[in-house]
């Protein structure tokens, strides 16, 4: 049994807290929203982001200190643009027993520097601080109400210490949630984030149901984002091999394909003519695809690398060109790459 403390309770968040409290692991949960708070201390239920799902045995709290004075594993289950600050907040606190979990699956800021991936952000931030608490990442084809109902799932959990990755998988793995061990947090990460610009992608394709969507033309956008990532991602140092398991083709086809998908959903409504802003701003819960998409737009140029495929996505959403023409190029951008233009 083991002390977790979850940062961040949307709804990924609390899925996890949800089946890990289940499996009799103890489990506190910290949320900056008083109504998150409010809902779990009063009804035990998460309403905003899981409803129907009690979870009685699952402490809350508003204090960060809580978690990191109780807990010895700490899953950051935040979006990607805030996960950074809160782990300066969290390091004065950590104590050399505590191990991280990455869920935030994404590109820091460019003015972090280094890698350029979250996990490694948080590496050196803890190496500054003097502190060398290993740091996993937590990414596969994860669908939250899913995982929470008991849907049979399978992440992968990557470390540069197998060991660590090994041992993480070994105690939160339960009969539904099956956590596979790797060594590669850069390709896991790397992947986690890119999948949500080609689920972008498709949602466009059902946005245009009632005229060119289609399921074929779903099939060819997936077949010219992963190919395309398959490229850009060895570039930026992930390991082949990570492209063909569940953080690579496993969780690109889910974020891709789901109804609960939100990046996939948000493109969805680009599709049917919504701006991008009035499209966010329907978004109940963050959609990491937008600024993926900005981000290895950028890391692609800084490289020199090819990438039509991510830069007819980010015509369209800076506004440049429409869903139809951005769509045709991302499906005609799969001959470059085949040909070895990209």
């Amino acid at each position: 049994m083991a002390r977790i403390g979850i940062l961040g309770l949307g709804n990924w968040g609390t899925a996890l807290a949800y089946v890990w409290c289940e499996d009799g692991h103890n489990v506190l949960g910290w949320t900056v929203e008083q109504d998150v708070y409010e809902s779990l201390m009063t009804k035990g239920e998460n309403e905003k982001y899981l409803p129907g799902y009690e979870i009685p045995r699952l402490q809350s709290t508003m204090e960060i200190t809580d978690v990191a004075e109780t807990c010895e594993i700490l899953v950051l289950a935040l979006p990607s643009s805030i996960i950074l600050s809160v782990v300066d907040d969290l390091i004065p606190h950590l104590r050399p027993s505590h191990l991280l979990i990455d869920l935030a699956k994404g590109l820091a800021p460019a003015e972090e520097g280094g890698s350029g991936m979250i996990s490694d952000a948080m590496e050196r931030r803890l190496k500054e601080a003097g502190l060398a608490n290993p740091v996993v990442v937590m990414t596969g084809p994860t669908i939250a109400p899913e995982v929470a109902r008991g849907v049979m799932t399978n992440a992968l959990v990557a470390c540069h210490d197998w060991s660590v990755a090994e041992r993480i998988a070994e105690r939160l793995s339960t009969n539904s949630l099956i956590l596979t061990p790797a060594e590669d947090p850069v390709g896991a990460e790397l992947w986690g984030a890119y999948k949500n610009t080609v689920a972008l992608a498709c949602g466009l394709v059902d946005g245009l149901k009632e005229s060119i969507g289609g399921d074929n033309l779903k099939a060819a956008l997936v077949l010219s984002g992963y190919s395309e990532g398959i490229g850009l991602l060895g570039a930026m140092g992930a390991d082949p091999k990570t492209a063909f398991g569940p953080a690579g083709i496993g969780d690109l086809y889910v974020t891709a394909t789901s109804p609960r998908s939100r990046n996939r959903t948000l493109g969805e409504k680009l599709g049917a003519g919504k701006s991008l802003d009035l499209a966010l701003d329907e978004m109940h819960m963050v959609a990491e695809g937008v600024r993926a998409t900005r981000m290895f737009l950028n890391r692609s140029e800084k490289l020199g690398h090819h990438t039509p495929f991510l830069h007819s996505l980010g015509s369209l959403l800076d506004g440049d060109i429409s869903v139809e023409e951005s769509i045709r190029l991302m499906v005609e951008s799969y001959d470059s790459q085949r040909m070895g233009q990209g």
